[in-house]
């Protein structure tokens, strides 16, 4: 498993790697909080639940993504770790439940870049050379 960010014009791209698509899921959602603060020195002491649904896993990724960025800013947190559970319901439907660990947001997080949202700018979701990849642009 991995997440990284790569450069973009004005805005930073995210990108999780994993041997599945609920763990590219998970990485991805690291990279996007590393871009607003180091994940590394945010504890897992709360637990808040994301629950989201999209007509395609593409959709539900960007959803995922921006769930958290609004819990984040309504409960004044930062997140580290991440659970998904995705199923798909329909033939046009897919599911997302999820939980976000984290602690409030303290200038000892390192604080970088405000992400505003989740864009679908070089939206990615796909499985390549057996690994599971989510990436997309997000607006900072």
């Amino acid at each position: 498993m991995a997440y990284e960010t790569f450069e973009h014009e004005a805005d930073i791209g995210i990108m999780g790697k994993a041997s599945s698509v609920e763990e590219a899921f998970e990485e991805a959602a690291k990279a996007l909080f590393d871009v607003e603060i180091d994940v590394a020195k945010v504890k897992a002491k709360k637990k808040v639940r994301i629950e989201c649904n999209a007509e395609n896993i593409e959709e539900l990724f960007i959803e995922w993504l921006n769930a958290l960025l609004s819990q984040a800013s309504l409960h004044e947190m930062v997140f580290s770790k991440f659970r998904v559970k995705m199923e798909k319901t329909g033939e046009k439907k897919f599911e997302l439940r999820g939980e976000a660990f984290g602690e409030k947001l303290r200038k000892e997080h390192n604080i970088k870049d405000e992400v505003k949202g989740a864009t679908y700018s070089q939206l990615k979701v796909k499985k390549e050379k057996g690994l599971w990849v989510a990436q997309c642009i997000v607006d900072v």
